[in-house]
């Protein structure tokens, strides 16, 4: 008897450390669908996030480039005179894009990343988003910010473009482990 207990308590015992590592497997495998990961960034603060959730996603990386790239006193949000204050301040800028054209058909799912400026998404997003058909494809905006939240970039992106398919965005100031967690929990 005492032979057929430990039989059995081994057998329980080996039994339960591979199902736990094949949920882990499971749960590691790269998502089926094809995944863009477009992103603005002057500063790379956005770009190492971006980058972050390519990797993680295996996602393909896009840079939303204006045609004329913004120096540092382009950025200065304190002079009302600066190209980004300027345009921030004109509800219908829309600075003309640069860099390689996509095949947005290609994608089930695009992370839309960006650094907040003055509440919002920078104006070349919005040009990016008016320039390809979103139909059918999933949204995930995230930001980077040194103060703002994402949610009021996020709610004038949704009266914006209603027919997007928009999903909850997410501030990604934390550690690019955190935001890789996150991007892979997004797309399941």
């Amino acid at each position: 008897m005492k032979q057929i207990v430990l039989i059995l308590m081994s057998l329980l015992t080996f039994s339960n450390p591979s199902k736990a590592q094949k949920q882990t497997a499971d749960t590691d495998r790269p998502s089926d669908k094809k995944i863009l990961v477009a992103y603005f960034s002057c500063t790379g603060t956005t770009e190492k996030v971006a980058t972050a959730i390519a990797k993680e996603t295996g996602g393909k990386l896009h840079r939303i480039t204006p045609a004329t790239a913004y120096t540092s006193a382009d950025l200065d949000w304190n002079d009302k005179a600066s190209h980004s204050s300027v345009e921030m301040a004109d509800d219908k800028s829309r600075p003309a894009l640069g860099g390689e054209t996509i095949e947005l058909k290609d994608y089930d799912v695009v992370f839309l990343g960006y650094p907040i400026w003055w509440d919002l998404c920078p104006r070349p997003v919005n040009t990016f988003l008016e320039k390809y058909d979103f139909a059918g494809k999933t949204v995930i905006p995230f930001a980077t910010s040194g103060g703002s939240s994402i949610t009021g970039s996020v709610k004038q992106l949704k009266r914006l473009y209603p027919k997007i398919e928009w999903e909850e965005g997410r501030l990604c100031n934390r550690s690019t482990k955190q935001v890789g967690d996150w991007a892979k929990q997004a797309i399941e």
